[in-house]
C-alpha cells in the first residue's frame, strides 16, 4: 500500500512539474483584431494576454490560467497541470497519514514490550524487549528516535499540504484560481469604493460545483479547452474578467504616488545600513526587490510601515522598456511635490500592475 502511495504521489508531481502550465503562444493575438482593445500587452513576450493568463516572472512567459508560481515543483500550476498539482495535495497527505498510523503503531507496540511500572517509577529499556517472540526488526533507541522524527515529518506534511489542498479545492470549485479570487475582491473594493452601482458577477463560474469540477479533472487527464477560450455563464462574455482587470489598472493608475530616491539602495532584502526596524521588517514574498539611485523617480502602490512597492519610472528609451518592480525602503524616498498642472505623471509614465 504504500508503494502505491509512492507511485501515485512521484506521478503527479512530476507531471504536474514536467508537463508545465501551458504557456500563451509568442505573438498571440485574439481572431478579432477589435477584441484587443480589451486585452492587456505583454511586453516581454510581445503578444496579448489571453483571459484568465498572467505573466510569470519567474518563468518569464504568459501562463495560460495561472493559479501561482509553485517553488516546489520549479513551475507554474495552470491550465494543464492544475489537475496533477491537486491531485499531489491529496494524495501526500493521505500517504502521510497511512505512515503516521504506521509509525503510531510500531511504536506503541515496542514500548509495550520494553516498559515496566513500579511502585514509584517508570522504566523503559529499549535494549531488547521483554516478551518472545524478539521483533524481527530489531528496535533500539536509534530506531525510536528515527521514527518518532519521521512521525513529526508526516504529521506537519499532513497539516501544512493538507490545508493547501483545501484552499485549491475551494477555487476549483467555484471555476476559479488564486489570482483570481484575488482580481474579484479587489473588483468589489474598487466598486464600493467609487460607489459605481455596478455589480461584478465573475464570467467562469458555471453555477454548478460539479460542471466547475469537470473543467479540471477528466477521465482523460486532459483539461478542457484550449487555455485560449473558455465557457463563461449567462450574462457575461469572453473578455468580462480582462475588463474588471484593465479598470483596476487604471484605478491605481490614479492611485499612485511619486516618490523621488533621496538615498541609494542596493536592492539587498534585509539593508542593514537603512535601520534596525527595516532590517527586521523587510516583506517575507517572493517578490524582487530594486534598486534605487539617488533622484531615481518611484510610482508607489502600496506599502508597509517601513518599506514601499512600485515601479521605477523609465527616463529614456535606452532602458528597453523593462519594467523594474520591487520593495524598497520607506526611508530611502520622499513624496514628490506638485503643482496644480503637474500632479498627475505623464502619459508616457507607466504604474506597476
Amino acid at each position: 500500500m504504500l508503494l502505491n502511495w509512492t507511485v501515485m504521489i512521484l506521478y503527479n508531481y512530476f507531471s504536474a512539474m514536467f508537463v508545465g502550465p501551458g504557456y500563451v503562444p509568442l505573438g498571440w493575438t485574439p481572431e478579432k483584431s477589435q477584441d484587443c482593445m480589451y486585452l492587456q500587452y505583454c511586453k516581454v513576450c510581445q503578444s496579448y494576454k489571453a483571459p484568465r493568463s498572467h505573466h510569470c516572472r519567474k518563468c518569464n512567459r504568459c501562463v495560460m490560467k495561472m493559479d501561482h508560481h509553485c517553488p516546489w515543483i520549479n513551475n507554474c500550476c495552470g491550465y494543464q497541470n492544475h489537475a496533477s498539482f491537486t491531485l499531489f495535495l491529496l494524495l501526500a497527505p493521505l500517504g502521510c497519514i497511512h505512515a503516521s498510523f504506521i509509525f503510531i503503531m510500531t511504536m506503541y507496540t515496542q514500548l509495550y514490550n520494553r516498559i515496566s511500572f513500579g511502585w514509584s517509577s517508570v522504566k523503559i529499556d529499549m535494549s531488547a524487549a521483554k516478551r518472545d517472540p524478539r521483533p524481527i526488526i530489531p528496535f533500539g533507541l536509534s530506531a525510536f528516535a528515527a521514527s518518532l522524527f519521521a512521525l513529526g515529518l508526516a504529521l506537519g506534511t499532513t497539516i501544512a499540504v493538507g490545508m493547501l489542498f483545501i484552499i485549491q479545492m475551494k477555487v476549483i470549485l467555484t471555476n476559479k484560481t488564486s489570482i483570481e479570487s484575488w482580481i474579484e475582491e479587489k473588483a468589489k473594493d474598487r466598486i464600493q469604493y467609487y460607489q459605481t452601482g455596478e455589480t461584478f458577477i465573475f464570467p467562469y463560474d458555471m453555477g454548478s460545483k460539479w460542471k466547475n469540477f469537470r473543467q479540471v479533472f477528466t477521465w482523460s487527464g486532459i483539461p478542457e479547452g484550449d487555455g485560449l477560450d473558455w465557457p463563461v455563464r449567462d450574462g457575461c462574455h469572453q473578455y468580462s474578467l480582462t475588463i474588471e482587470q484593465l479598470k483596476q489598472k487604471a484605478d491605481k493608475r490614479v492611485r499612485s504616488v511619486r516618490y523621488r530616491a533621496i538615498e541609494d539602495y542596493s536592492g539587498v532584502c534585509c539593508p542593514v545600513t537603512k535601520g534596525v526596524k527595516t532590517f527586521f521588517t523587510t516583506p517575507c514574498t517572493e517578490e524582487p526587490r530594486i534598486a534605487l539611485c539617488k533622484g531615481d523617480l518611484i510610482l508607489a502602490t502600496r506599502g508597509l510601515k517601513h518599506w514601499m512597492y512600485g515601479e521605477k519610472i523609465l527616463i529614456s528609451a535606452a532602458d528597453g522598456g523593462i519594467r523594474e518592480r520591487g520593495w524598497f525602503p520607506r526611508n530611502c524616498v520622499e513624496k514628490c511635490q506638485y503643482d496644480s498642472e503637474t500632479d498627475q505623471p505623464a502619459d508616457g509614465e507607466k504604474k506597476s500592475k
